[in-house]
This record gives structure tokens, sequence and C-alpha cells, in this order.
């Protein structure tokens, strides 16, 4: 297990935040009273503070920017990649039509729209490296234990700011990662463990040892930060757009960053109508990008998830070939989870009518191997 200590002034924080959202305003008195920990909270939603003038003042979310951050460019016209990534938000939002039907409509939110490791980690992997460089301006190597899809985005934002990256991978991870991240310039190093929790501890030290920086997606807020201020949000206003009847929203449990952050803001926002679902490797399989709660989750411990539902490596198989073959869309194998979780809450009848989102986390491409391998078997078993 990956033990994280509880972070006090995080749980402070986050407190402001679900009263912020509840509340939909902020009052000068609060403001004033707690500004330390106000302005905090506030750069967590992305908003700027109120102009005080008397502590009765009260200012609505919109008068502060709330929605500001979300701003696409109209015909998709960037000075940089680097603008490419986050002037390109939101991620579609699609309607599966081969899954719905009249009670349940379902809805994918494709983060592999993202540019440079086509998943949801591109967001952390910028909002990681900007938080770190706007603090410390320090061009030290960069250090991480990944699976394949938050090294790829280090390693392209490293590029594009001049930095040098170095990655861990676990040995169970399919062998194409190597070549993708070599290719894109990274250091990278195999570990003799299944899981990247198992060694971030001895990333940390010999980053400590090499003079590098441990970044930490496991533990770092910005990867938290970064998707209550932008995923959430645009999901919010996907939803508005599309005038959906929001009933639940399924995502995969990896760092717990992006689940996390998305039932932090629904539930502050609409309560318990929305509920949150999570996807989990069942015990002994292994789905890349994906691990048990129990593995240790920072924060998962401030959220409520509704229910984590346990899924085989065959199931997510599956499920990322059927989107493949009903929808065309090529997803990843956490993808595939998503869906067989999806699946299993309707099979067992605990799911109202209305529109359920689901968190489509990556591509299909970095996994050829693992589809290659259980398209084999099953045409051994068919005969």
């Amino acid at each position: 297990m990956y033990i994280i200590g509880k972070d006090e002034r995080l749980e402070k924080v986050l407190g402001i935040v679900v009263e912020i959202l509840k509340k939909g305003k902020i009052s000068c008195n609060e403001y004033l009273r707690e500004k330390d920990l106000m302005q905090e909270a506030l750069s967590f939603l992305g908003i700027r503070g109120p102009s005080c003038k008397e502590e009765t003042e009260t200012y609505h979310l919109d008068q502060l920017g709330f929605f500001d951050d979300i701003s696409p460019s109209r015909l998709r016209v960037f000075s940089s990649t680097e603008e490419l990534l986050y002037k390109n938000w939101p991620t579609p939002l699609v309607l599966l039509r081969s899954l719905s039907n009249h009670n349940l409509r379902v809805w994918a939110k494709l983060e592999f729209f993202n540019p440079f490791s086509m998943s949801v980690k591109d967001r952390i992997g910028w909002s990681m490296i900007t938080d770190y460089l706007a603090k410390y301006n320090n061009r030290a190597v960069l250090y991480e234990a990944t699976s394949t899809n938050t090294g790829m985005a280090l390693t392209a934002l490293a590029n594009i700011k001049g930095l040098k990256v170095k990655l861990f991978l676990p040995y169970t991870i399919q062998k194409a990662s190597d070549i993708i991240l070599r290719i894109m310039g990274a250091e990278v190093q195999r570990v003799q463990k299944s899981l990247t929790v198992e060694f971030v501890g001895d990333v940390d030290e010999l980053a400590k040892r090499e003079g590098g920086i441990h970044l930490n997606q496991f533990e770092n807020n910005s990867n938290l930060k970064v998707h209550l201020r932008y995923t959430a949000k645009e999901l919010d206003l996907q939803v508005r757009e599309a005038s959906l009847k929001l009933r639940g929203i399924i995502g995969g449990v990896g760092t717990s960053g992006h689940l996390s952050a998305l039932s932090l803001y629904f539930k502050s926002k609409y309560g318990d109508n929305v509920k949150v679902y999570g996807a989990q490797p069942a015990p002994g399989n292994v789905i890349p990008g994906i691990r048990r709660v129990e593995t240790g989750m920072k924060w998962l411990h401030y959220v409520k998830i509704d229910k984590v539902l346990d899924v085989t490596s065959s199931e997510a198989i599956e499920q990322a070939i059927r989107i493949a073959r009903s929808e065309g869309l090529f997803v990843g194998l956490s993808s595939g989870a998503v869906m067989a979780t999806f699946e299993k809450l309707k099979k067992n009848g605990a799911l109202q009518e209305g529109d359920y989102v689901l968190i489509f986390p990556d591509h299909g491409f970095k996994y050829i191997e693992q589809f290659a391998t259980y398209l084999e078997e099953t045409k051994r078993q068919d005969g």
C-alpha cells in the first residue's frame, strides 16, 4: 500500500471550495475573515478574489469570472503547441447512440482529444509543470513514476519548456511505452515492480540524491486543481449546453485526481442528485492507468464516491472493442473499464432514468499488445 499522510490545510481549503460551490457566491465578511485560505480555494476554482469595500457585500461567482477559463479558440488557431492543449478545451462530450435508449442516455467525454499523450494526463502534466515553474523557475531534471500517459504529457511539455525528463515504468506495462517515450526524448528506466505506486518512494529518494525534481502525480495538488478548475467546469457547461438531466458520472480510479474533482464539484453544486462511480481493476488484474483504491489514494479521502466497482482485464478489453465496433472510437483499456462499470450498474438496476457521463481517459493505440494477446486467445478458444 502507498501511504499518503493527511493534508490538513488541503482539507480546510476544499471545505471552503465546497461551501463556495454550494452557495454560488462569496460574502466579503467570510472572504476577509479567512483571506489566506479563501485565496487558495479561489485558485482551485480559477476565480479572482472580490474587491471588497464593505464586509456586507456579496459577489456571485459569475461576477468573479467563474467560467472565464473555459474559452476555446472558435476557429482552432493557436500561437503555440502549448496553447493547442489548454485553449482547445473543453474536450468533446458525445452521445453514444448505440448504448442509449429512451430512458438512459449515455455520453462520453473524450479525453484522448488532448494532443500530447492523447489522454487526460495532459491536463495534470501541464498543471504540475506550470505551477512548479511559476513557483520555483528551477531548470532541474523532472523525475516521475508513470505507466505511460503522465510520462508522455510531462515529456512533451518539458520539451516545450526546455526541460529534461527521467521516467520510471513498472515492468507490467506494454513494451511500446519505452519506444514512444524515448522517441519523445525522455530517459526511460523499467522497474521490477507491477504498480507505479510501489516505487514512488524510490523515485523520490533518487531525485533528491541526483538533484532532480519529483513532481509526483499521486500527491501533487496541481493534479486535483486542474480538474476542478477546468475538467469539472467544462463538463458543467457542456451539461447545460445539451440540457442534460445528469444522473451520474463514471470514471476510472488512477491517481484519483479527476474523479475526486468531479465528485467534489458536482455533489457540491447539485447534491446527491448526481451519483459518482469509480472503476478499479479486480484483484489480480492489471488495467493500465487505473488501480485499486486500497493501494493508496490522496484525494478520494476528501470526497464522496457512491460506489467503486471491480473490472477484470478481459472485461475492459471487451468493452473497448465494443466501443470501437459500435461507435467507431478506438479507446484505451481504462475507457473499457469505465464502460464495463456502466454496464454492471445498468445490469444491477442501479441507474435511474436520465443522462450519464462516462470519462474516457485515453486512446487505444498504446495498448496494441494487450489487444493482440486478447484476440489471439479468443481465436484459440474459438478453435
